[in-house]
């Protein structure tokens, strides 16, 4: 392992650490992550390890749900903009 990878992984685990969010905070907020990057395999283990922590399978479903709907207004967002003409290297334009 580099250095640069120890880095990355002593910064996730430090992360990871904080007490600021809960265990349910922490797998729900990885679950969105997961499901807005597309990885299914790393979508599929936090949601079993969700399930495992005893995070109902209505919460999960409610997350992704939500997940969809704000990456749906996201998208909506862009286009309109692509249609208006404006590009995310116009000023003021927050992609």
């Amino acid at each position: 392992m580099n250095p640069q990878e120890l880095h990355v992984i002593q910064a996730l685990e430090k992360t990871s650490a904080t007490e600021h969010l809960t265990d349910r905070e922490k797998h729900l907020v990885g679950l969105a992550v997961t499901i807005t990057r597309g990885c299914a395999f790393c979508t599929g283990g936090r949601t079993a390890k969700a399930l495992e922590s005893g995070i109902p399978q209505e919460t999960l479903s409610a997350t992704t749900d939500l997940v969809a709907a704000v990456n749906a207004g996201v998208a909506v967002r862009t286009m309109l903009r692509g249609l208006e003409g404006q590009t995310c290297d116009d000023p003021g334009v927050v992609s």
